[in-house]
């Protein structure tokens, strides 16, 4: 069966949040909105998003270091979401493996929310229905989209690539060669949930910087000969040599 689901690589993501604006623009304009925001600069603000970026400071000083970490829904292979809905509005598709909600069906009633142990449900206070990441189900599928451009939005937005999607279920699949060769791992597996979405660990970077860019280089300004005349504030000979 084929299990579509989101790779993220910790080590590249940068925490912009061009993810989240990304995802709040398709889906709010898209099947799954509006996704309310009555009042998000309040004291006590309220939104729906289906994905959000939590940032950590992680270890002690002087060696620490900020961890951005995506979130959103998991689209788990056993979802505890699915079981619990009275109405059958949540539910898990046999095509691809997603995880979705009927809102026709769905009465607002919180179980599926109390139900997940990662808290990425969130409740659309305006339409009192049950709001989540559905991997850009109504483009991803979209033949009239370029094959390249059937991809959730936060992956296409996502400066680094640190956002992979495709079928964890293939073997041979951009994603699974992610999660093989570099230790990906599942949130939380002691949920027992089986989650689809996986995260790449953090890693050490080496130091590949060149000692000839350590070298300091006369001011293309001295040499052309548009350099500043000497004066208050302008720069010592010392700054021109080498």
């Amino acid at each position: 069966m084929t299990q579509l689901a989101l790779v993220i690589d910790l080590n590249v993501c940068v925490g912009c949040h061009a993810c989240v604006t990304s995802c709040k623009q398709w889906n709010t304009s898209g099947s799954a909105g509006p996704l309310v925001d009555e009042n998000p600069y309040g004291a006590d603000p309220t939104g729906t998003f289906f994905n959000r970026v939590l940032t950590f400071e992680v270890g002690e000083f002087p060696n620490t270091q900020t961890v951005h970490f995506p979130k959103s829904c998991l689209h788990c292979e056993d979802p505890p979401c699915v079981p619990v809905c009275p109405t059958g509005a949540s539910y898990k598709r046999k095509e691809d493996g997603i995880v979705l909600v009927d809102y026709d069906r769905c009465i607002g009633c919180n179980y599926c929310t109390w139900a997940c142990p990662y808290g990425v449900r969130e409740l659309d206070e305006q339409r009192k229905v049950m709001t989540k990441c559905t991997l850009c189900v109504d483009r991803i599928h979209d033949q009239r989209l370029p094959a390249a451009e059937r991809k959730p939005a936060c992956v296409l937005a996502c400066p680094t690539q640190a956002r992979l999607f495709g079928d964890v279920h293939d073997p041979d699949a951009e994603v699974s060669v992610a999660i093989r060769e570099r230790g990906g791992y599942a949130l939380m597996p002691e949920a027992g949930t089986r989650p689809a979405n996986h995260y790449l660990p953090r890693r050490k970077s080496e130091d590949r910087t060149d000692s000839r860019q350590l070298v300091r280089e006369r001011n293309p300004l001295r040499v052309e000969g548009r350099e500043p005349a000497h004066g208050h504030g302008a720069p010592l000979d010392a700054d021109w040599e080498h």
